[in-house]
């Protein structure tokens, strides 16, 4: 059965009947709901009740509609994207969801983005790239060697699990900024900002990059350096330009609102966070044992008909299956297949599901799962194999099934009972993949 607001708030009068604290209510939905109860409408509602409100309902509004999935809404919409599908909506996020998802059954799948570049940005953006590829050959030139990317950015203790917890990090939780430099040849330096909260022309030109320029050229003192960074204050004040002079540094520019255009906001700062992100989530479970016996692993995944799976074939010894030096980015593209779910726990398995459009987590305590972690028992994904491909979606989903279902049983407990060990050796590598 799925509440609805009214139903939670029909247990909170029962609860102020009750005379229970806003506290215990909270700790009573808590206890039987999970993350789907109320946290801030508890306050609210027993407000209203002491005043003497016996309605549940929420009263009407004059003027904007009460939401904006109106039929009229869901045409305009699917106009817009048969003409333009990289158009932008300009309703809220959760409305463009519901128009897209729920009522046009259209999967969202590019990212959002946070400032819709004007013509003058745009044609900006493409002078830098095009100027940049001219100064360096197209990156032939070992001038490339020289770029040196330099960026900041906060860093948290640890990731939010849900929406309450998201609230509560942005309120309490304690962060560090980090500065961090990267070029061609890898990492150079990472310079965290202590005992102030604001990065200044004064912190950056006399601690940060100082020690950058020193690990820089610490065997080549004439090194020529490119520095390339942001528009932000600290960067473009007068001090940091004439300590750039000062050093011989010479400036890679930035065009305005391009964080895709910089190493660090699209590579370095994401892949810094999954780690902690992945360090964090084995450290709270380091001493589970035969708790893992209890949990229900579950995953999807989509097999194609066709001979190639889209998958790069290297040699390796035993053991390097995730060293980081075999792993190839490649781009996954659309063909015909079927998407399936399977669970895996110690002892069973559930049947293979074929997933037609989605399908939703019902009465089901959920353990959050550490991104880009192929270590952990992705089961659906590693273990199903298929020796031949076959020539119709019905063959395959019968292939799939068959595969599914000769999985030993034996195999799955095993790879559970791996499970400390794999946590375990997550944390010793400081969150960095493991090797099997």
């Amino acid at each position: 059965m799925e509440l609805n607001r009214e139903h939670f708030r029909a247990i909170i009068y029962y609860n102020f009947q009750r005379q229970l604290s806003q506290q215990e209510c909270l700790a009573e939905l808590l206890s039987v709901f999970g993350n789907e109860a109320p946290h801030q409408s508890i306050s609210r509602w027993y407000g209203e009740f002491k005043r003497g409100r016996v309605s549940l309902s929420d009263d009407s509004r004059v003027g904007a509609p009460k939401t904006a999935v109106t039929q009229e809404n869901v045409d305009a919409v699917r106009k817009v994207i048969i003409e333009d599908r990289h158009a932008s909506l300009k309703i809220s996020k959760t409305s463009v969801q519901k128009n897209l998802h729920e009522e046009l059954g259209v999967r969202l799948v590019s990212r959002w983005i946070p400032h819709m570049l004007t013509e003058k940005q745009k044609a900006a953006r493409v002078n830098w790239c095009q100027k940049t590829l001219d100064r360096s050959n197209s990156g032939n030139s070992k001038n490339v060697y020289s770029i040196v990317s330099g960026d900041e950015s906060w860093i948290y203790c640890y990731e939010p699990e849900n929406k309450r917890q998201s609230v509560i990090r942005s309120r309490s939780v304690s962060k560090k900024m980090v500065a961090t430099f990267v070029s061609k040849a890898g990492h150079i330096a990472t310079i965290p900002l202590n005992e102030q909260r604001t990065v200044t022309a004064d912190w950056y030109t006399t601690i940060c990059l100082p020690k950058a320029i020193t690990q820089l050229r610490k065997i080549n003192p004439e090194r020529r350096i490119i520095l390339h960074q942001d528009n932000a204050s600290s960067h473009t004040a007068q001090k940091t330009r004439q300590y750039l002079t000062e050093e011989n540094l010479e400036l890679l520019d930035d065009p305005p609102y391009s964080p895709d255009l910089s190493p660090n906001d699209s590579f370095t700062f994401p892949k810094i966070e999954n780690r902690l992100r992945e360090e964090a989530w084995c450290r709270q479970r380091s001493l589970w044992d035969q708790e893992w016996n209890s949990i229900v692993f579950s995953d999807e995944s989509r097999f194609c008909l066709g001979m190639h799976d889209g998958r790069a074939r290297v040699r390796r010894r035993r053991g390097e299956r995730s060293n980081p030096q075999f792993f190839v980015e490649r781009h996954v593209h659309h063909n015909v297949g079927v998407m399936v779910w399977g669970a895996l726990a110690y002892g069973s398995r559930s049947p293979l599901i074929f997933i037609r459009d989605s399908f939703q987590h019902n009465d089901v305590t959920l353990l959050p799962w550490p991104p880009r972690s192929p270590t952990y028992p992705q089961l659906s994904t590693r273990l199903l194999n298929l020796q031949r491909p076959p020539q119709t979606l019905e063959a395959l989903r019968e292939e799939l099934v068959v595969a599914w279902n000769e999985i030993p049983q034996e195999d799955i407990d095993h790879l559970i009972r791996s499970m400390p060990r794999r946590v375990g050796e997550c944390v010793a590598h400081q969150g960095a993949s493991t090797h099997d």
